[in-house]
């Protein structure tokens, strides 16, 4: 009986899988294995401290939603003014269009390593539109069962791919140990902006506001369920932390080269070098799981992100102080944007936005400690919670530090973008 009740949080762990599934793209990737190339295992700790950051981050954002009722957007709109919304859905726009791209993009490169077809600029369009299609048809008529069904696939592929790769190369277990639990920064040029990056890039950024509407789906949506949702985002950013400390490890062993996806075909051809006999098949292994979590980044922004437009929508259209039902997959707002996020970005296949891409990154910067303040404010300091509810003073410290070091880690990636 101890172990079924025991066994019985598993069926907790969904939203949270998700979470990790669409948090980790080909940016990702290229981040820890680069991190793990310059700087070794002394940074694994930097990927569990980020984890941590956005769990707690994550956990605001569920204890606003399940003891209030509203969304987090619904929130700010309230207490901020719809200004505020307006503000937020033509970032979203802009945002949705640039990671769109990307995320085609990463999935047409990792495809044509995995299976060929012309050269890599035609490939590169080819799977990167018919991935799009794919996504589009499973979350347009498959609604949120298969979408999630999909998705469990996918982190199986991505985790124990790169945990197997990374097992296979033999690391020791005691640097791995000390590298994990122990912080220290390489006395070597770029350390810090490394250890920032490595920090700052586990787990997603517009996406983490979505956990939010996929609780819903799963019908938590009373404060009882908040332990769950707890357990739920613990075990999702576990999952993303030791995917990232697998690439790290990679990374430390295999030399890095190149960019976003490409980076990973270069790294899983190396791979192949070192491991001899095994090398072909570990070469497939790794290249499976990394198109599974390109494609799952990409799926999980489809199927997402149009709630957020969905519920900008509702906000700006509703008189104040009436309510409108939350979005659904059903609605018109929702399956706009999803037409047009599954099919607009795909311009970027064949453009480059360089300029415009680092405008948006300064703006983006900013995105993740606005979240942090937010919910430092909404669930502590303006006394909307119930007191035994609000924020902890641990919690309104890490939620501080979260803004301050994201404001960091912003300035220090906009530096490097504009300056080469």
């Amino acid at each position: 009986m101890a172990l079924g009740r025991r066994l019985g949080w598993l069926t907790y762990l969904g939203p949270g899988l998700l979470l990790a599934a669409t948090g980790v793209g080909a940016g990702d990737l290229a981040t820890g294995a680069f991190a793990g190339s310059i700087l070794g295992t002394r940074v694994l700790w930097a990927v569990f401290a980020g984890a941590f950051l956005k769990f707690t981050v994550n956990e605001g954002l569920a204890r606003w939603q399940l003891l209030t009722g509203s969304t987090l957007l619904e929130g700010v709109a309230r207490h901020l003014g719809k200004p505020v919304c307006y503000a937020f859905g033509l970032y979203l726009v802009g945002w949705s269009f640039f990671v769109g791209s990307a995320l085609v993009s990463a999935c047409g490169v990792t495809m044509h390593a995995l299976r060929p077809l012309w050269g890599p600029e035609y490939d590169k369009v080819i799977y990167g539109v018919s991935h799009s299609a794919i996504a589009l048809a499973v979350v347009w008529w498959g609604g949120y069962p298969a979408f999630e069904k999909v998705m469990r696939i996918c982190v199986a592929m991505m985790f124990f791919s790169v945990l197997l790769a990374a097992g296979a190369i033999r690391p020791p277990v005691g640097e791995l140990l000390q590298g994990s639990l122990i912080p220290t920064i390489a006395p070597k040029s770029e350390s810090w902006r490394w250890t920032v990056a490595l920090m700052g890039g586990v787990g997603g950024t517009v996406t983490i506001l979505c956990y939010g509407y996929w609780i819903r789906e799963e019908k938590r949506e009373a404060p009882r369920w908040l332990a769950a949702c707890r357990w739920d985002l613990a075990s999702g950013y576990l999952m993303t932390a030791l995917f990232g400390a697998g690439m790290v490890v990679l990374g430390s062993r295999i030399p890095a080269e190149g960019r976003g996806a490409r980076l990973i075909v270069t790294l899983a051809d190396q791979l192949q070098q070192a491991l001899g006999p095994w090398g072909t098949t570990m070469r497939w292994v790794f290249l499976a799981g990394a198109w599974a979590a390109v494609f799952s980044s990409l799926l999980g922004v489809w199927q997402s992100v149009p709630y957020l437009f969905a519920d900008v929508w509702r906000l700006v259209a509703t008189p104040r102080g009436a309510r409108a039902p939350l979005p659904d997959t059903r609605s018109g707002p929702y399956r706009l944007y999803l037409l047009a996020i599954a099919t607009v970005p795909l311009l970027g296949l064949r453009f480059q936005f360089q300029q415009i891409q680092q405008t948006y990154a300064i703006v983006g910067a900013c995105f993740l400690p606005l979240v942090a303040l937010l919910l430092a404010w909404l669930n502590g300091w303006s006394g909307l919670l119930p007191p035994h509810r609000r924020n902890s003073t641990i919690t309104t410290i890490v939620l501080l530090a979260t803004c301050l070091f994201f404001l960091c880690y912003g300035w220090i990636e906009v530096r490097y973008q504009i300056g080469g």
